[in-house]
């Protein structure tokens, strides 16, 4: 093999360095795209495992009937936040309605109480949240929906309402 100053013969093949030299870089080139977009995958990969809803008190009062869809990855958790406030005589269900449940299940609920300012109570009267969690049993779509209404006879029914469509992918 001769090797001189500008090319390189390899069994009888004349291979010019700049060639060489340009090959290289394209591979390191392609080496560091990936290494840039895979923490990104991975990243949107996490953010669909655990999934939040949240609809606070002032989106319930600027429309009565909220209506949203997420996606959220197989084995992944949707925790949805709603506001509440058991004072006024409306609640919500403990368990939510899931239109499919062998791609959606419930596995918790709780009522969660509001917190005052600093050392003080909360003022008589003030919303707290209640918060449902889900797991993604499956790939598919589940509708997951609730009435917020007074239970008694007579009561204000579906004063507010929640459908959220889950995407299972």
């Amino acid at each position: 093999m001769t090797v001189s100053h500008w090319n390189y013969r390899i069994h009888g093949l004349v291979i010019r360095r700049d060639r060489i030299m340009k090959s290289k870089l394209i591979l390191i080139s392609i080496a560091i795209i990936i290494l840039f977009a895979l923490p990104a995958c991975c990243s949107s990969c996490e953010s669909l495992t655990a999934v939040q809803q949240i609809v606070s008190c002032d989106a319930f009062m600027e429309n009565n009937h909220f209506t949203g869809e997420v996606e959220i990855a197989v084995d992944g958790e949707l925790t949805v936040v709603l506001c509440s406030n058991p004072s006024t005589g409306f609640e919500w269900p403990d368990s939510a309605e899931i239109s499919d449940q062998t791609v959606l299940e419930q596995t918790d609920h709780e009522y969660n109480a509001p917190e005052g300012e600093g050392d003080e109570p909360p003022a008589p009267g003030t919303p707290g949240t209640e918060t449902w969690t889900f797991r993604a049993l499956k790939e598919g779509t589940a509708e997951v929906s609730m009435e917020y209404s007074q239970p008694w006879e007579g009561g204000e029914k579906a004063w507010w309402t929640f459908v959220l469509t889950v995407v299972v992918k």
